[in-house]
């Protein structure tokens, strides 16, 4: 892999020595080191500042996506109706440019979330699995909900299961050996022989017949299965004559398994129907979705995955948006994995979000210096999504507000994922009703920053274990020019950072846009500010009459 920050031989110059209205970063820099089996990248490799000229071209406008669900939606909650009639319009006003749907396909029962999918070809078209509509609506609510959102500018990602089928029509015998659900690699310690059991692998889709494909699926078209019927045993189960993918995460000997039926992505017939069902799509969508993104692809062979994105690229639609899931905390190996997909493939910043929960968990302990050290976005910054939070990983909640102000306001920094339930609270078993964990307005009012001043150059702070900040100094191009400075801290005090935001804004008076921190501003002829910051929080500071500025302070959500 190229190291792309290397060639400089000085990742961290004196701001002072590039531009007189550039100010200095007192934090030092560090070369990366290896650990014992990669290689880890800091944050400090990072150029600082990050120079972006006033007569360099107009930016293009800052993109956000939204994960437009969350997982304990009631299922009477009619998703894509509302989505359309009340979210599409404010979401696009806060700047969203991507929405990410929860899998449209029929689940395996009408609650289901579509992750144990039964049917691709069913969008809440087919009386199948109990229902007509999926648990989000039916195909013509999801349809003019993709038309109202490419309406106002915001482009659907689809969430594709493509790993397994789940809720099969009947059950089949099969030839298999158990393996060992640590080691997959080997079969269960004294069961090393082949057997028959009864898996559920038949397909016949009875609600939809032949529509749209006529492939019916069986047990040829599966590598594996995790329950025998004929026993009533759970387990994991690789059917006689097949093989695990080769080229899948090596977790558990070989991750290639990992719920219900696991589809053969070798075979011809599912090579096909899959592929046509991306085609299929597309169209049925009126060519008006943006992308995909790709459910548990650390599970199927990553030949089959290069072969997809081909695919799209040559008879879908070579500008769409794909992100793929891939659940691995080694950003070397996520790089070098982007690099085998050329590129065309972005993934989800899991080291980032780990970072996030470490610095969180140890309050006044974390060193947030360290936020950045080995994140994918220091790698690829092209190809990260950046999340706030995620499920696998928590934060903090005092936390997300700062771990959202550095996905949404910094220059570079891949793609900002906001979270539903940060937006609009969540029916979860423990948050039920409750307010967003971001804090009422903070994270709207934060996507509104982002869309109109997270612009220009911007200078790192990153001095002080327990505070930091960072500005932008804004374009000219847009929004007149306005920039912003972000200050947080992990600590029980109140904390301040003396930051530059440009000569241009001297004389301005700057106050925080969340109104999480009281007070004002000004900036000094040098372009100087001190901003302040309340304990354990974030404040980001925009000119009082900044371009826009009365739409932030007066929003309601």
């Amino acid at each position: 892999m190229n190291d792309d920050f290397d060639s400089n031989p000085n990742p961290n110059p004196n701001p002072e020595t590039v531009d007189k209205s550039i100010c200095a970063n007192s934090a030092g820099g560090a070369s990366s080191h290896l650990r014992p089996h990669r290689r880890r990248r800091l944050a400090t490799e990072l150029p600082n500042p990050l120079i972006i000229p006033d007569d360099a071209p107009c930016p293009p406008a800052n993109q956000t996506m939204v994960q437009g669900f969350e997982w304990y939606m009631p299922a009477d909650f009619q998703h894509w109706r509302r989505l359309a009639d009340d979210a599409i319009v404010p979401l696009s006003q806060l700047g969203v440019t991507s929405l990410w749907l929860p899998p449209a396909s029929k689940a395996a029962w009408p609650q289901g979330n579509g992750y144990d999918t039964y049917d691709l070809f069913d969008l809440g078209e087919f009386d199948q699995k109990g229902a007509r509509h999926t648990k989000w609506g039916s195909k013509e609510e999801l349809q003019r909900l993709v038309d109202v959102a490419s309406g106002h500018g915001i482009k659907v990602l689809f969430d594709a299961v493509l790993n397994h089928k789940a809720a099969a029509d009947y059950s089949e015998r099969v030839v298999a050996t158990k393996v060992d659900p640590k080691d997959r690699t080997r079969p269960v310690k004294g069961q090393d022989e082949e057997y028959e059991i009864e898996a559920w692998t038949g397909y016949r889709f009875p609600g939809r017949g032949d529509a749209h494909s006529p492939l019916k699926w069986n047990k040829k078209h599966f590598t594996g299965i995790d329950y025998d019927s004929k026993a009533g045993e759970k387990g994991v189960w690789k059917f006689k004559g097949k093989e695990w993918a080769e080229d899948v995460d090596e977790e558990l000997g070989n991750y290639d398994y990992l719920m219900f039926a696991d589809v053969d992505h070798k075979h011809p017939e599912v090579r096909r129907d899959l592929f046509h069902w991306v085609s299929w799509l597309s169209a049925q969508m009126k060519h008006q979705i943006g992308g995909l993104r790709l459910d548990a692809i650390k599970h199927f062979s990553f030949a089959f995955l290069r072969d997809l994105l081909a695919h799209i690229d040559n008879s879908v639609n070579p500008y769409w948006f794909i992100v793929g899931e891939y659940w691995r905390e080694d950003s070397e190996f996520l790089a070098h994995f982007i690099e085998y997909m050329n590129h065309r493939l972005s993934l989800f910043d899991v080291q980032l979000v780990s970072n996030f929960s470490r610095v969180s968990l140890l309050e006044e302990k974390g060193d947030l210096r360290t936020i950045f050290d080995d994140a994918l976005v220091v790698w690829k910054p092209e190809n990260a999504v950046q999340l706030g939070q995620s499920l696998e990983t928590p934060v903090a909640p005092f936390f997300i507000p700062l771990a959202y102000s550095l996905i949404l306001l910094r220059a570079n920094a891949g793609l900002p994922c906001v979270f539903w339930s940060d937006l609009y609270g969540s029916f979860g078993p423990h948050n039920k009703f409750a307010p967003p964990t971001s804090g009422g307005q903070v994270l709207p009012r934060m996507m509104l920053a982002r869309q109109r001043w997270a612009y220009g150059t911007q200078v790192d702070y990153f001095d002080d274990p327990n505070c930091i900040g960072f500005t932008r100094f804004g374009h000219p191009l847009r929004s007149r020019g306005d920039g912003l400075a972000v200050v947080m801290t992990n600590s029980w005090t109140y904390a301040s950072k003396r930051m530059c935001v440009g000569a241009r804004h001297a004389g301005e008076v700057w106050t925080d846009v969340l109104r999480l921190c009281p007070g004002e501003v000004v900036i000094d002829s040098s372009g100087f500010g001190v901003f302040p910051v309340g304990f354990r929080s974030v404040a980001v500071w925009v000119d009082r009459k900044a371009h826009g500025r009365g739409a932030a302070d007066g929003l309601v959500l």
